[in-house]
């Protein structure tokens, strides 16, 4: 017993970032290990109860649209709410009045430290009413959606397909939405999956490798099923907007699925094309014949003072450009990185609040830093940005609004706002529902 408690204890330390293994001596990936110790205390049914993990592994398994909604509401929305309501109460009561760094997290957790530490931060981030499957009719089971302007040619137009995952998705709707609407300004079709689904990345990190496998393999047959149907599409190119999906997608061996494609993250893909924030302030500039429409509202000012900290996740959707130079490249100015983990880590905001304190009081070191490079002050005042590109990194960076002032926001928005301006998502769905989706029976 006492073994497996220190397993458990090894196992919930670690936030599966794999940035040990470069300055490793020996080569040893402990993000591996990590998952292997997790692996071997759910076989043996010693992997110690989390109720915050649990209820999120069940968000991310379930598959029924109700379920979804139900869930979203439940968890997203009013639980953000409750919980940023409480940590407000708790404030006013004195509960965080000295402001110590985080106490040494050693052996079973006790449930007052785990509540008041996942008090300790409001989460300032908003959560969409309703998924965007939700809101275009896309959850058949049955049916391929592709959405394409049919005002172009579809011989003429590269195809895409878009794994959205749940984070850009079930939660951060808004990112998923933002991706296709720049797709179809850039002139691609995009093909989505039908209805929702996981990557299997979550499971399999949390030591569930039976049901990750599942998901993996449920998902690469339905994926086989797509390419022989779309076979007249010739995907090359596969894009997501998940540094984690990204990860588990790299060990589904694409290019059995789509011959020759390649996988590649939605700002990796419109660096590429050429899409850039220069286009909202000369309009003309960059990608041609698809950004050159009257937008009304569309442009961005020349100039707007606002400066970036970049935060790099620790599964950075990014491997075939270099971050920095993406991120710069699509807003037109230079982007600064903001060092070490958010401490989100998946699951470990909700299930270790107190291990990740540790992590959120030198990441707000960082931030903090950033700050005082850019504007020589401590806090932020509108006039720098965090921006990222992961959503569970969105979620734990809007922690950090209320001590550095910093509002964060993920590049894909900020692009298509200033791009589209502030209406983008209702001109995108405006132009969607003009004959912009066909649906093809699975």
């Amino acid at each position: 017993g006492r073994h497996f408690a220190e397993m458990n204890d090894l196992a919930d330390h670690c936030a599966v970032c794999h940035k040990c293994q470069p300055p490793c001596p020996v080569n040893i990936d402990f993000g591996e290990v990590t998952t292997r110790l997790r692996r071997i205390l759910v076989d043996r049914r010693q992997k110690r109860f989390s109720p915050g993990a649990w209820v999120a592994m069940r968000f991310l398994d379930a598959k029924d649209p109700r379920a979804i909604r139900l869930l979203r509401i439940g968890l997203a929305r009013w639980g953000f709410r409750g919980l940023n309501f409480a940590s407000t109460l708790a404030k006013r009561i004195g509960l965080y009045r000295h402001q110590e760094p985080p106490a040494a997290t050693l052996g079973k957790p006790q449930a007052f430290i785990l509540t008041k530490e996942l008090l300790r931060r409001p989460i300032r981030v908003g959560v969409p009413k309703k998924s965007f499957r939700q809101i275009l009719h896309l959850e058949d089971t049955t049916q391929i959606p592709i959405l394409r302007d049919p005002r172009l040619n579809p011989e003429e137009m590269e195809a895409v397909f878009y794994f959205p995952g749940c984070g850009s998705e079930r939660l951060f709707s808004d990112i998923g939405l933002a991706t296709m609407a720049l797709l179809y300004e850039q002139g691609a079709q995009t093909v989505l999956p039908p209805s929702y689904l996981c990557c299997g990345y979550p499971q399999s990190a949390g030591g569930y490798e039976t049901q990750g496998r599942r998901l993996t393999m449920e998902n690469r047959v339905l994926f086989h099923r797509i390419a022989n149907t779309l076979n007249y599409l010739d995907i090359r190119t596969v894009i997501v907007s998940c540094g984690t999906c990204m990860d588990q997608l790299l060990k589904y061996e694409f290019g059995r699925i789509f011959p020759g494609c390649r996988l590649l993250d939605i700002h990796e893909y419109l660096m590429e094309k050429g899409m850039t924030r220069a286009e909202a302030i000369f309009p003309g500039h960059g990608v041609e014949g698809t950004l050159n429409k009257a937008r009304g509202g569309g442009r961005a000012p020349e100039d707007s003072g606002i400066q970036y900290l970049y935060h790099d996740p620790c599964h950075s959707p990014m491997k075939t450009h270099a971050p920095l130079k993406v991120a710069s490249s699509l807003l037109c100015q230079p982007v600064t990185l903001t060092d070490r983990c958010c401490g989100e880590a998946g699951t470990l905001g909700t299930s270790r609040p107190d291990i990740a304190s540790q992590l959120r009081y030198r990441k707000e070191e960082s931030l903090v830093q950033g700050i005082q490079a850019l504007t020589g002050r401590d806090r932020a005042h509108g006039d720098v940005k965090l921006i990222t590109t992961c959503p569970a990194c969105l979620q734990g960076l809007a922690k950090y609004a209320d001590g550095t002032g910093l509002s964060t926001e993920y590049i894909i928005l900020e692009l298509v706002r200033q791009l589209l301006g502030e209406g983008w998502d209702k001109q995108f769905l405006d132009r969607v529902f003009d004959g912009g989706i066909e649906r093809v029976l699975l």
